[in-house]
């Protein structure tokens, strides 16, 4: 079964507002201010984007963990 691109992008939008709410209820309880633990979240979501975006960028030139043969990078070795 494949997931379809518009699943992958609302599971990916509910993953990063539940992390939202998650670090804004976390800095509020640690600053004692809703204004800084959203700012504090904010930047959270932001600095984690790029993060992933650039981890990920790096990983696809990794070649390790890939079967031999599989170019598409859809079979995995487990072990």
């Amino acid at each position: 079964m494949t997931e379809t691109p518009m699943r992958s992008i609302v599971k990916a939008a509910t993953w990063q507002g539940l992390g939202l709410v998650v670090m804004t209820f976390i800095s509020w309880a640690v600053t004692g201010s809703v204004t800084a633990g959203s700012a504090i979240a904010l930047l959270g979501m932001a600095v984690g984007l790029v993060t992933y975006v650039l981890h990920e960028r790096l990983w696809a030139h990794v070649r390790w963990g890939f079967t031999p043969g599989s170019e598409d990078g859809q079979t995995h070795t487990w072990g």
